[in-house]
């Protein structure tokens, strides 16, 4: 992988997962993997909202390849008053759903169903859009750590001091970090990470996506199992963790993934050399 992410030892944003996520050896009969994440960009005109439900089937461990799935159907719903959101298959990327109207953009305060309908069965997960804060700046240290080239970028963001925060930092190059307020409510704050292998004018776009404790908790399961060497951890579990989809018509068929709306921010920022 060309990028590394080294997070400085001891930073209190990342503290371990207090809920309990079952965690199973992966084996037996493939199951249905539904990465469904969402990003909403509220404070860009024209609002910009990026993602997708992407559907695949679990591979056994050392498989190379990871199996898509094309025919199903899937649909959000609006619960406050029941209008259906469509989805239709990307023609460029085989099992990635989107929305029929790219238009329609979520609201705070209301409960949104996604349903997935494949072989006969109906998996459904319900979530809420998750507000976020905006990224205040970002500025390049002189800092190193293990090998003396790494290149430190500082984050500065103002965490919302009325509610109880979860975060997803995203650092390009499929690196994330999850983190809680409780460490900093209301506070401005700021936090240095590294990459290596980087080159002066190289371009990265750093995220802040808002997330709830269950999808944080979930996160941080998915990232330290992925110890991100290579991929994006949140679209093949690399074992079968369990998050908030349900099999209604049949619960021990359980499938693997997670549906999640998030409101996010995003800095563009230029590696000087």
């Amino acid at each position: 992988m060309k990028k590394l992410l080294y997070i400085i030892i001891g930073l209190s944003i990342i503290t371990s997962c207090e809920d309990v996520i079952d965690v199973d050896v992966p084996n037996g009969e493939p199951k249905l993997v539904i990465d469904a994440s969402f990003e909403i960009y509220l404070d860009e005109t024209p609002v910009d909202a990026l993602g997708g439900v992407r559907l695949t089937l679990s591979a056994p461990f050392f498989n190379d390849g990871v199996p898509t799935v094309s025919n199903a159907t899937v649909f959000i719903t609006n619960l406050s008053d029941n209008s259906i959101i469509n989805f239709v298959e990307s023609l460029n990327e085989t099992g990635f759903f989107i929305p029929e109207d790219p238009n329609i953009i979520p609201e705070f305060d209301i409960d949104y169903e996604l349903t997935v309908i494949y072989e006969g069965e109906t998996y459904k997960a319900t979530t809420q859009l998750i507000p976020t804060v905006a990224i205040d700046n970002v500025e390049q240290g002189d800092g190193t750590l293990f090998d003396g080239d790494e290149t430190e970028v500082i984050v500065f963001f103002t965490d919302e001091g009325n509610r109880e925060d979860f975060y997803l930092f995203d650092f390009d190059f499929n690196l994330y970090l999850p983190s809680e307020d409780r460490f900093y409510q209301g506070e401005s704050f700021n936090f240095s990470y590294f990459y290596e292998d980087m080159v002066g004018g190289e371009q990265v776009t750093i995220k802040i996506l808002g997330i709830d404790e269950r999808y944080y908790n979930y996160s941080n399961i998915l990232i330290e199992q992925s110890e991100q060497d290579g991929g994006n951890p949140f679209q093949t579990p690399p074992a079968q963790i369990r998050g908030n989809i349900i099999n209604t018509t049949n619960p021990d068929n359980f499938a693997l993934g997670y549906f999640n709306l998030s409101e996010a921010n995003r800095f563009q920022f230029t590696i000087e050399e």
